[in-house]
């Protein structure tokens, strides 16, 4: 399993600053590659290839560190978030490069507004292609419960957005975003591709945005509907649980279980909740019937479910002992949320993100639960 997190980068005042060439270019060496994104205000760190998660908690923090390092010494700092905190004056600086150019030409506003957020991606490896579709399809009904897991972007320029993830309607503004269709096989799979290319709605196979894909690079599937969560412990989680997921498709797959059917349409509708109530809130529980439950609900049966897979892989304690840190603390819309009810300051929960997103989950200086959150962002019977 490897993992790909995007950060911002923001200046004293919690304002985007676009200074991620400087940043990168002085950036110490190590494990991670650290890469541009679409605009100068966002770095990414693409981690090497773990099979434990010691290891790859490990090059988490490690890459995190690098940056802020590296962010410090350009009188920057670096963010963990899925969308930026602090309103923006203009538009933000693309990198360098023609491609990005040519997106932005292409696409206009849905590329200045869908372009500017951050996610954490998590691959796992597959035999094959055709594996890969398989385990797409009976990953597709679980992309909720990880969007409600990961959700770290309830404030956006400065004003709770009644969202705890407000990344994900911003990100399926792409033609190419959100849950990938049920795929018949690989040869299916290109064919969709092919489609998108020829209708431009991707300008080229990287811009194939669906929430799974199949890595045209390694043998992987690509997990994409994350937020970057705020800390790089629960980014851990994410991947430890996308593996179990994937394991346990592979094997349904070969045992020639039908996968569970979710339509299209419905799944969408899924997504939404998923976003709006994030962690907190309530989501279709896949091994239910679809039913709504609360997500730590979901999530305590989907460890079980997953349990031979995770005991094998050595992550059932770690994925035990991170939800149960999450029941405590909240999740990250709600840490967020916390940070900005102290004096209803955007600037206060950039700088709470700006520490958790190097100092992790166990940062004693977290906000603690306080008010509940403003009644258009609390989840539905809140």
């Amino acid at each position: 399993m490897g993992v790909e997190e995007e950060f911002f980068l923001v200046d004293a005042s919690g304002a985007l600053a676009p200074r991620s060439v400087e940043v990168l270019d002085s950036a110490a060496p190590g494990a991670s590659a650290l890469l541009g994104e679409f605009t100068r205000s966002q770095v990414e760190s693409a981690g090497p290839v773990c099979t434990r998660v010691d290891e790859l908690l490990g090059g988490l923090r490690a890459a995190r560190r690098r940056l802020a390092e590296a962010a410090a010494g350009q009188g920057v700092r670096v963010v963990a978030a899925g969308v930026p905190i602090m309103a923006e004056s203009g538009p933000q600086r693309l990198n360098p490069g023609s491609r990005y150019r040519r997106i932005a030409e292409r696409f206009g506003a849905v590329a200045a507004a869908a372009g500017t957020n951050c996610g954490c991606h998590v691959h796992v490896g597959v035999p094959d292609r055709d594996s890969g579709v398989a385990a797409s399809n009976r990953l597709r009904p679980w992309l909720p419960v990880l969007l409600a897991l990961s959700a770290n972007s309830p404030v956006c320029e400065g004003a709770d957005t009644g969202y705890a993830s407000w990344r994900q309607p911003r990100w399926s503004r792409w033609p190419t975003g959100g849950p990938p269709p049920p795929m018949e096989s690989a040869e299916h799979y290109e064919t969709c591709v092919a489609a998108l290319l020829e209708s431009g709605a991707a300008l080229d196979r990287r811009m194939v945005y669906w929430d799974i894909r199949l890595s045209d690079y390694n043998p992987t599937v690509e997990i994409r509907v994350c937020d970057v969560p705020s800390t790089p412990e629960e980014s851990a989680l994410l991947a430890v649980l996308v593996r179990a997921l994937v394991s346990a498709a592979l094997d349904d797959a070969a045992a020639g279980r039908t996968p569970a059917r979710r339509d299209p349409a419905v799944l969408r509708g899924d997504l939404w909740r998923a976003a709006r109530d994030g962690l907190e809130g309530s989501c279709p529980d896949p091994l239910g019937g679809g039913r709504l439950r609360p997500v730590h609900s979901v999530l305590a049966g989907a460890v079980e479910h997953l349990r031979p897979y995770l005991a094998r892989s050595g992550d059932l304690g770690y994925a035990l002992e991170a939800l149960a840190e999450l029941r405590t603390r909240g999740g990250g819309a709600a840490r967020q949320r916390a940070a900005h009810a102290r004096r209803s300051s955007a600037a206060d929960v950039v700088d709470y993100l700006a520490g958790a997103t190097v100092q992790g989950l166990h940062d004693r200086r977290a906000p603690a639960p306080g008010e509940p959150p403003p009644a258009h962002a609390r989840p539905f019977g809140g």
